[in-house]
């Protein structure tokens, strides 16, 4: 980033002079100005400060999306501390895991389950006499350091590559706009929302944040505020559909400009759907990784001519091999690496894991391949894809499949033992009014008969969380355990 770049916590407060009454943040019906977002921030610097947080220091922020976490995130750039933002649903055990890993000046929200950081509760209100006034500039060494891992391993903090001289026009490729308002429907502790508070707030956006998704609120949002910009993931587009389609003359839609998503792979119907509402010019999807290696973009008119495809790279490089560690031509899948442009520093630092890499190269446990233009494709990730009597299935694409039925709300497909196969696929749908037999059948129209699964399991929750993700290997073990007891003899 370049030098004259100035650190987060000045550009908040040149926005705030610039224009102090224009709206920086909504959250469950409460606005502060850019002037009240500077001034709370500063009097929460103040207070953080007495408690001992610096430059260099990490702050971690275990709050649900809200005005508070915020505040704190803004107040912990302008210590030049790191910000590290937390789920406030994790559990103690992971939440210990995490604090092992970095030492910790604060923790916001929440108190340290060792006993060993100091801590703010939620809803906390520094001293009023503490001083409101701007505070000296200083940059934080690493702008956020974000939690992964905790669904496929041991938890690990992905530090960014560079500091908190955070470049104003960063969301200039993503066609972010000054004057946009920016809905952050995902939770701020993912690295989709936030990057795009990052983003929102250099550039002087309205930031309106959903304390939870609940698609009516996400609709209502959109019409009320006239939301131009967002960035959201495919679970959420998925569960707007059949609400939007119940009352489709209740929400306004065209004030966005630009819709994207990211995350994790968007079933093509989905996508699709969304094409159809808003245009294939709104719709843009991005993939990479926390990592920031490399980027692939595709608009939604490019996805027309490639469906399917995630796009092409824009920023880095990456490349296909072959468990050999050759490359593959194109229409061969492997496992996708990649690795930043020559010459340019690194993009992040792993605390607590280190990187499966090939020679400089970086792999995510994507596979994938890219078509003769370019294009890449994701098949699945190494860790969730299983044989079916030796033949590779991918859960991605039964769950594709799954999400082109109108009734289907979420599902989520694992390989569990079969003594005959190997593995089988089964699945887990949250549906109205399908049973499995309903489910098989629309299945084996669309795909091959070994990888229709051989159960199906109904649930009336989520499978994902508000960021997309799903603890799969969690979902895995639960499922065999429970039909191991239902096998196992009973014993007096």
């Amino acid at each position: 980033m370049a030098d004259d770049t100035p650190p987060i916590g000045t550009q908040v407060a040149a926005l705030a002079a610039a224009d102090p009454d224009a709206p920086a943040i909504t959250c469950s019906g409460q606005t502060l100005t850019r002037r009240d977002l500077e001034l709370s921030s500063n009097r929460l610097a103040r207070a953080f400060a007495e408690r001992g947080v610096g430059v260099g220091d990490y702050v971690t922020i275990v709050l649900p999306n809200s005005i508070q976490w915020a505040q704190s995130v803004l107040a912990a750039w302008k210590l030049g501390a790191t910000p590290t933002p937390l789920s406030a649903r994790l559990p103690d055990a992971e939440l210990e895991a995490l604090l092992d890993l970095r030492p910790q000046a604060l923790i916001v929200g929440r108190a340290d389950p060792r006993g060993e950081t100091p801590s703010v509760p939620a809803g906390f209100t520094p001293d009023p006499a503490l001083s409101d006034a701007e505070l000296p500039e200083v940059v934080s060494p690493v702008w956020k350091s974000m939690a992964s891992g905790g669904s496929t391993g041991r938890p690990k903090l992905i530090e960014a590559g560079g500091d908190s001289r955070f470049p104003p026009r960063a969301g200039y490729p993503l066609g972010a706009q000054e004057s946009d308002v920016n809905l952050v429907s995902v939770p701020l502790s993912h690295n989709t929302g936030f990057t795009t508070f990052a983003v929102g707030l250099v550039q002087g956006h309205h930031l309106v944040l959903m304390p939870r998704f609940d698609p009516h609120e996400f609709l209502s949002l959109v019409t009320r505020h006239r939301v131009t910009f967002l960035a959201t993931v495919p679970t959420i587009m998925q569960r707007l559909l059949p609400v939007y389609r119940a009352n489709p003359d209740a929400y306004d839609l065209s004030s966005i400009r630009r819709f994207w998503h990211l995350a994790a792979p968007c079933p093509p119907a989905i996508k699709q759907a969304w094409i159809d509402l808003v245009g294939p010019e709104k719709v843009w999807e991005l993939y990479g990784g926390t990592e920031l290696q490399a980027l692939t973009f595709i608009s939604g008119d490019q996805w027309l001519s490639h469906p399917g495809s995630v796009g092409v790279v824009v920023a880095g490089e990456m490349k296909v091999l072959d468990d050999d560690g050759n490359e593959c031509p194109p229409g061969v899948s492997g496992e996708i690496y990649m690795r930043p442009a020559p010459g340019s520093p690194p993009t992040y630092r792993y605390i607590g894991s280190t990187a499966r890499s090939r020679n400089g190269w970086d792999s995510l446990g994507d596979l994938g391949y890219f078509d003769a233009d370019g294009f890449l494709y994701l098949n699945d990730r190494r860790v969730d894809m299983f044989t079916v009597g030796g033949r590779n299935v991918y859960p991605a694409e039964i769950e594709s499949a799954l999400c082109e039925h109108p009734d289907v709300l979420s599902c989520l497909v694992v390989g569990i033992p079969d003594d005959d196969l190997g593995q089988v696929p089964y699945a887990i749908v949250q549906a109205d009014g399908l049973d499995e037999a309903a489910v098989i059948a629309f299945l084996a129209e669309r795909i091959a008969g070994y990888k229709v699964p051989r159960t199906v399991e109904f649930t009336d929750a989520p499978l994902r969380d508000d960021a997309g993700k799903a603890r799969r290997s969690a979902v895995r073990d639960d499922v065999i355990a429970r039909l191991s007891r239902v096998a196992r003899p009973r014993t007096r």
